[in-house]
């Protein structure tokens, strides 16, 4: 799997990545999260306003079962960690 980061630093969002699944078969806008110092890893969804008003939810990327999401999601972060070595965060103040 090829993953390529593009860093983002607003808010809690770290970067979002593209995960090529298969030969030229792209996955786009996964996103890396800082909560609480915790990386997480978020899966793109689709949200759409039901008949009775509220929004629902539904996931792009499926899986089987709980352990490949949770495979998948620690190759993301062990990726990200690997890119995030050689591509350092750069702050930018303002002064006022």
């Amino acid at each position: 799997m090829n993953i390529h980061f593009r860093d983002v630093q607003s808010g809690s969002v770290e970067a979002r990545a593209i995960i090529e699944i298969a030969d030229g078969v792209f996955l786009n806008e996964v996103t890396i999260l800082n909560i609480e110092g915790e990386l997480v890893v978020e899966f793109p969804r689709k949200s759409f306003i039901g008949k009775s008003r509220r929004t629902h939810y539904i996931d792009i990327v499926t899986f089987e079962d709980n352990d490949k999401r949770i495979l998948w999601e620690i190759e993301i972060k062990n990726a990200y960690k690997e890119w995030r070595k050689s591509n350092k965060k750069v702050l930018i103040y303002e002064e006022k």
